[in-house]
């Protein structure tokens, strides 16, 4: 089976890509600071099917200089690693001239500086494979803007270069790097949200409808397949046509 790691993959968004890539075949090491019951009841599903492997192993990501001794420990205890997909992240909101300097701070920090220097360590594995898969979780609002998320929005514009810069970096040697940008799914980051907030996000939806968890997934996991082997340096929009 091939290693992938899920970056915040205990709940939400990242769970769901984590179940979903571990009943295609993929040997997933869910990486979050804590363990939850749909977690454990994920990785229990994962052992009876006995088709793919669901692990966690705790860490703190906001801990860069720690990031190098985490994919040395994975390396040791999995073997090589084939996938990386960089979910985790934070969601927080405000308008930025009132925003907290150490909350705009924090965003850079996980939503920007973790994936790329994770992503800079997980990714010498798969040069010295000559294959692998990156996928990075963006947002749409990364092109659409939105009020009161401008800081979090700079940090998904900021992935997206990334990721097409780093796929032509990589592509050479048979690694593709892409990035998914959901529109607003029903999980804990958008739980804030108002019933009328959700019923205006759905008006504006060409299908009339929010995006759901298991449809971002399966576009994950699509991209692991040899059927995408030729798709890199994209960004792939799954919003239930929110922003046709």
């Amino acid at each position: 089976m091939l290693n992938t790691i899920v970056t915040g993959g205990s709940r939400g968004l990242g769970l769901g890509i984590a179940r979903t890539l571990a009943a295609s075949g993929f040997n997933v090491i869910a990486i979050a600071r804590n363990t939850t019951a749909q977690l454990d009841d994920a990785i229990a599903d994962a052992s009876w099917r006995e088709r793919g492997r669901l692990h966690f192993r705790a860490h703190d990501l906001s801990e860069l200089p720690a990031l190098p001794a985490l994919v040395k420990q994975l390396r040791a205890e999995f073997g090589p690693l084939y996938g990386l997909v960089n979910n985790a992240g934070l969601g927080t909101g405000g308008v930025l001239a009132t925003m907290q300097d150490d909350d705009i701070e924090r965003l850079v920090r996980l939503n920007v500086l973790m994936p790329m220097m994770l992503t800079k360590y997980v990714v010498r594995s798969m040069l010295a494979a000559g294959a692998g898969r990156i996928v990075n979780v963006s947002s749409i609002v990364a092109r659409t803007g939105y009020s009161g998320l401008s800081a979090y929005s700079a940090t998904k514009a900021s992935l997206e270069g990334f990721t097409r810069a780093l796929a032509r970096e990589v592509g050479p040697v048979g690694i593709t790097v892409n990035a998914v940008a959901p529109g607003f799914v029903a999980t804990e980051m958008t739980d804030g949200l108002s019933i009328t907030d959700r019923d205006k996000i759905k008006r504006r939806s060409a299908l009339g409808r929010m995006a759901e968890v298991e449809d971002v997934a399966a576009f994950v996991d699509y991209l692991f397949t040899e059927k995408a082997c030729n798709i890199t340096g994209t960004v792939m929009t799954v919003d239930a046509g929110n922003t046709a």
